[in-house]
């Protein structure tokens, strides 16, 4: 099987108050197509670095960075802005839906970003919405929606470009037991229907709904399974 994302000897190096602080400390790992994986550590242990370098939003300072056999690690910036837009979504765990526009129009926006015809926008989002529960609530806006809703239409907006991978970043941190164990059923579908997945969170219980870990410790990798 052919990886989806795959880096080695990733160090990630921050100049803080005239110190040098490393993040990353040259780490390695290769994440199959289709595999779901769980990153986990403590605060400051790196793993919120590492998911800004997997989803393109920040550069390694050394190492190399493979996103689908592409090496990403010494693109330009508006080639990765693209890599973004074309080649993953991403799931936040304060939802980041625009306030003003409805659940339809917050789930198409990254196709008008990438010039898809309007019609074939809306039609992508009700699509969209109706794989993660959402089809009755096409009109409402986000001040209208549970916590969970909010989550299920931001996945939605991430998979309506039919991304490589999906990236989120602790996605049940703002719901309740309940609503957790809802959004994290939605993950393992997507898992199912052979979508990349690889998620940030420090609940060993969220962790577990994943196939894959990936635990780090100041900076380095301590378990990797």
């Amino acid at each position: 099987m052919s990886a989806a994302v795959e880096f080695n000897d990733i160090e990630k190096v921050y100049d803080v108050g005239g110190e040098r602080v490393r993040a990353l400390r040259g780490v390695s790992a290769r994440f199959e197509r289709g595999s779901f994986w769980a990153i986990m550590g403590s605060s400051g242990s790196g793993k919120s670095t590492l998911l800004s370098i997997l989803g393109c939003l920040d550069r390694p300072t050394s190492g190399t960075y493979r996103l689908g056999g592409r090496d990403v690690s010494k693109m330009s910036d508006d080639a990765l802005s693209d890599i973004r837009l074309r080649h993953l979504g991403f799931v936040f765990q304060s939802f980041n839906l625009v306030q003003q526009l409805t659940v339809a129009e917050n789930i198409a926006l990254p196709l008008y970003y990438q010039g898809v015809s309007e019609r074939e926008s809306a039609e992508r989002a009700k699509e969209f919405a109706g794989v993660v529960g959402l089809a009755g609530r096409l009109g409402h806006r986000p001040s209208q929606l549970s916590g969970g809703q909010q989550q299920r239409a931001a996945i939605a907006r991430a998979l309506a470009t039919n991304p490589t991978l999906i990236l989120a970043d602790e996605p049940t941190g703002n719901l309740d037991t309940a609503t957790s164990v809802e959004i994290m059923r939605l993950f393992a579908s997507l898992h199912e229907s052979g979508k990349t997945i690889v998620m940030v969170t420090h609940e060993p219980d969220i962790a577990e709904w994943a196939e894959h870990r990936l635990v780090l410790r100041d900076g380095l990798i301590v378990e990797c399974a």
